[in-house]
């Protein structure tokens, strides 16, 4: 615990400002997603672009092109927020079973693709950042869509992007993800509390 310390140390001296500011960001994204403040998405968008080029710095090559993705998402985020129904913001809603496992599927199937490219590649662990990129895709439309489970689904791929990160000595935005974590939970919250409210009302689920 005092070497991960003493290298966290090491690389605030060492590590870039544009890191830290990525860093901000990001973590200004999720406090406002959890909020369903609107503003998160140029918070994302911001982050994003400073990602791409960190991540491509460190050969994490499918992160660095998801960045791509989440930038247009956070513009796609911000017009799906925009809209009303009812007179109201979009609601929080959840998926049927049934679109779990085909998604389930598509993220397997996309992780095994993509990990047989990156393969061919000097990539670092390319299975695993196949699957944090696959899963990273499909999540983030869950959030535009304001989908109840899409705090599962960033539980277990922030889990597993600690331990990528870590190994590409990417130290603070290791940290960044474990704080991630500890807002999902409030996230997670918020959220159910919000839909079992709203229930009554929508006639969608």
């Amino acid at each position: 615990m005092t070497g991960f310390w003493q290298l966290l140390s090491g690389q605030a001296v060492s590590s870039s400002v544009i890191e830290l500011i990525a860093v901000i960001l990001a973590i200004s994204y999720l406090l406002l997603a959890v909020k369903q403040q609107i503003w998160c998405w140029p918070a994302a968008f911001l982050s994003s672009l400073i990602y791409l080029y960190v991540f491509f710095e460190v050969q994490l090559y499918m992160e660095s092109m998801l960045q791509v993705y989440y930038a247009g998402m956070a513009v796609y985020g911000w017009q799906q927020w925009q809209k009303k129904e009812n007179d109201q913001t979009r609601p929080i809603r959840t998926w049927p079973l049934r679109q779990h496992l085909i998604s389930l599927v598509l993220i397997l199937a996309g992780t095994y693709i993509a990990g047989r490219l990156l393969v061919q590649t000097d990539a670092r662990l390319p299975y695993i950042d196949a699957f944090t990129t696959v899963a990273s895709v499909l999540t983030t439309y869950m959030v535009t869509q304001k989908i109840l489970e899409n705090w599962i689904y960033w539980l277990v791929i922030d889990l597993v992007s600690i331990f990528l990160y870590l190994d590409r000595a990417l130290y603070f935005t290791a940290l960044l993800f474990c704080i991630y974590i500890v807002i999902i939970g409030f996230g997670w919250l918020q959220w159910l509390t919000l839909w079992r409210a709203s229930r009554p009302h929508n006639l969608n689920q």
